[in-house]
């Protein structure tokens, strides 16, 4: 049975990152320089590395951010959480490092001056703080912008990479194989959970919401610990 990925190996070999992008949108919804930067990245770093990805974790991608730019590497290199073979450092920089088993990596981060395109026009910037930052203005103002955006991010794929990003070979430790965990069925609400994720309370195996114990979450904001879980409604229902 032939790599699902088969098609979007080819257009990575071959360079075709207006096709890329048009594909990785799909996934994204909408198009922005942030995307097209990562596509960038992760086209030129499994072009260098000569990498192929099947979703067994022979490819890895460290991303330093959540922003756009996270989307096109996941989408280039086939790196997700699903398969394991995406880490999420959250240290704020738009950077990837790309590595494979045989430990050669690439890391790639936006340069500064690459940020400036996205201020060089007064109008466009201020386009970009009402719509994205302030969440407001009409629909004639998204639209305005979602072509400027658009533009912008065909237009960076002009460039070279060396022009967009700090390029170096890196030595990056592999991380090993993701482990597979039995699961363990919650005492309280009956639902299956990972056992490295059971609560022992009261001489119970709780999950992390029927124990009421912190968690993490990745959202917008980061990697944050949140406080204690209240179980939620349809919890309760399930049990009763």
């Amino acid at each position: 049975m032939k790599n699902p990925r088969e098609e979007l190996e080819s257009l990575v070999e071959q360079g075709k990152l207006e096709e890329l992008l048009i594909r990785a949108a799909i996934l994204h919804g909408h198009y922005c320089p942030m995307l097209s930067l990562g596509v960038i990245a992760g086209v030129y770093a499994m072009r260098e590395l000569r990498a192929e990805n099947t979703g067994m974790e022979e490819v890895i991608a460290i991303v330093e951010t959540n922003n756009c730019f996270s989307d096109g590497i996941q989408f280039v290199t086939g790196c997700t959480f699903g398969n394991n073979a995406l880490i999420y450092r959250d240290v704020g920089k738009t950077a990837v490092t790309v590595v494979k088993r045989s430990a050669d990596a690439i890391r790639m981060a936006v340069k500064p001056e690459t940020f400036e395109i996205l201020n060089r026009n007064p109008e466009n910037r201020e386009l970009f703080r009402m719509v994205i930052e302030e969440r407001g203005g009409t629909e004639d103002d998204k639209k305005r912008l979602m072509k400027w955006l658009r533009e912008v991010a065909f237009d960076l794929l002009k460039k070279n990479p060396e022009e967009l990003f700090t390029i170096r070979k890196v030595q990056e430790k592999v991380p090993e194989f993701a482990p597979i965990h039995e699961s363990v069925i919650c005492e309280t609400c009956g639902e299956s959970v990972i056992v490295t994720r059971i609560v022992e309370k009261e001489g119970k195996k709780l999950c992390i919401p029927c124990a009421g114990a912190r968690y993490y979450e990745i959202s917008g904001k980061g990697v944050r610990q949140l406080k204690q879980y209240k179980n939620n409604e349809a919890s309760s229902k399930r049990h009763s």
